[in-house]
């Protein structure tokens, strides 16, 4: 099982030195102590509307947004990342929960055919640093930036901006970044994909959520995520869950892109959530297996099927 201690922990250039001990201590927390991030996606309630919370295929649990919070709760985690509004609501009730806010979201309504995608911040970070002032446990934050897009220099300026603000103020920052606009033909073209990790990390993000690359046809997925990895440098990748699918399959491929592609982690929402309660528990607790402690795919699916219990 990977570890690290305070010492290990590479804090960045910008981080005042007054900030210096809480940054540790929140990259410790959001990585368990082990430098990698397993992130639970929450953030969809905006992102994909009411569409990925009720309807065939997900459990009725899913329909109360207090189910992200109950998994959050009892399973096993790094960070829930949701919007400002959503754990406000929720976080007195849950506060052992480390919190990720995603500063910026905007619906699926508008496709690309019509106008480019733009996602503009929600609020400024003093909203959020009143919120952690008030005893909720945030860690940090999340911004998502369309590259292609005709808006990218707009949302690339506002997430420059807001990793200077929260590393001065002890606080990560995970860069949600898609290749999508009329200008892209391609959104998974791992030249692409790497080109998102590399702008991740001249921005200053501590880690990058990517979707992962296409196959090609002398190269896997989790073969071309290695180049993405090389890219981000010191800004550690981890990818998109998707769209649900079976445990096993959910499950090989993280392992491999850990273990072939390179990556820190991984940050799923659908593929837990859409579960009833339990089986989304064991879920966080089978990809935590992995990601937290190199188990192999055999043994992190005998962590969901209840065969083998996993905590930390």
């Amino acid at each position: 099982m990977p570890n690290i201690t305070r010492d290990q922990v590479r804090v960045p250039a910008d981080v005042m030195p007054e900030s210096r001990e809480e940054y540790i201590e929140n990259y410790l927390k959001a990585t368990r102590g082990t430098g990698r991030l397993m992130l639970f996606a929450c953030d969809q309630k905006i992102e994909h509307l009411n569409k990925d919370f009720y309807g065939e295929g997900i459990d009725i649990a899913d329909a109360e947004p207090e189910h992200l919070f109950k998994i959050g709760s009892q399973g096993v985690c790094g960070v829930l990342a949701g919007q400002r509004g959503l754990i406000a609501q929720y976080a007195a009730d849950y506060p052992e929960i480390n919190y990720l806010v995603k500063m910026n979201s905007k619906t699926n309504l508008v496709k690309t055919s019509q106008d480019d995608p733009y996602s503009p911040q929600l609020h400024d970070l003093d909203a959020v640093l009143a919120m952690r002032e008030a005893g909720v446990n945030i860690v940090g934050l999340g911004y998502t930036i369309y590259l292609g897009s005709e808006y990218e220099s707009t949302m690339m300026a506002e997430a420059g901006q807001l990793i200077a603000q929260a590393h001065a103020n002890g606080l990560l920052v995970v860069l949600w970044i898609y290749p999508r606009g009329k200008a892209v033909t391609a959104e998974k073209d791992p030249a692409l994909i790497a080109g998102a990790a590399g702008v991740a990390l001249c921005l200053g993000a501590d880690f990058v959520k990517v979707n992962p690359p296409s196959a090609c046809e002398d190269s896997t997925s989790a073969e071309n995520l290695s180049i993405a990895a090389k890219a981000a440098g010191r800004t550690g990748l981890v990818c998109a869950g998707g769209s649900t699918v079976d445990a096993e399959t959910f499950l090989t491929q993280l392992h491999d892109q850990i273990h072939i592609g390179g990556a820190c982690g991984n940050a799923t929402g659908r593929n837990i959530h859409q579960r009833s309660l339990d089986e989304a528990v064991r879920l966080t607790k089978a990809i935590s297996a992995i990601t937290l402690a190199d188990y192999s795919v055999a043994d992190a699916l005998a962590v969901f099927n209840g065969e083998k219990d996993f905590s930390l």
